[in-house]
């Protein structure tokens, strides 16, 4: 279900459908933060902590310290206008990840051109969307696979109707 909703932010970014690839990307945290909490339960504290903890300036990734702490800010943001402020259930986002659990993963990953090719608008779609999308990945290899509270909340969305 993960996987399938980490590759569709991936081909709407090749099919250069921007806004709907931030809308998915920018659930992201709030996912994360959810699945995490034995309720589903994230609030903004969370969504930021998740966010500081795992989207990571790197040699191999072209975020810099800047873009990530504007990336927190950008996230932060939405989690405002979602009503995040005290612990509540992100329900759009999670709706949309439990959609995703019937597909099966087809994508074989985007590959980032050079951002200078494309408009300041699309390049920076890229690498907010490209950004997340290498956080969730991170989360979920180094934690969230192991964690029983995330497998239990994602077996629990998986049979949901």
């Amino acid at each position: 279900m993960l996987a399938s909703y980490l590759s569709d932010i991936e081909l709407l970014l090749e099919e250069q459908r921007w806004e709907q690839a931030l809308r998915e990307a920018f659930d992201l945290p709030q996912i994360g933060a959810a699945l995490s909490d034995p309720l589903m339960q994230a609030s903004i504290d969370r969504v930021r902590q998740w966010c500081e903890q795992w989207l990571q300036p790197g040699e191999k990734t072209p975020e810099s310290a800047e873009d990530v702490g504007r990336i927190v800010q950008l996230v932060g943001e939405r989690a405002e206008r979602a009503s995040l402020a005290n612990l509540s259930v992100p329900a759009l986002a999670l709706r949309r990840l439990r959609l995703h659990r019937l597909q099966r993963t087809r994508h074989r990953g985007f590959k980032a051109g050079p951002l200078e090719h494309l408009s300041a608008e699309a390049a920076d779609a890229t690498l907010i969307c490209t950004s997340l999308v290498q956080a969730a990945r991170r989360w979920y290899a180094q934690s969230a696979c192991h964690d029983a509270i995330v497998q239990s909340n994602l077996a629990r969305l998986a049979v949901l109707r």
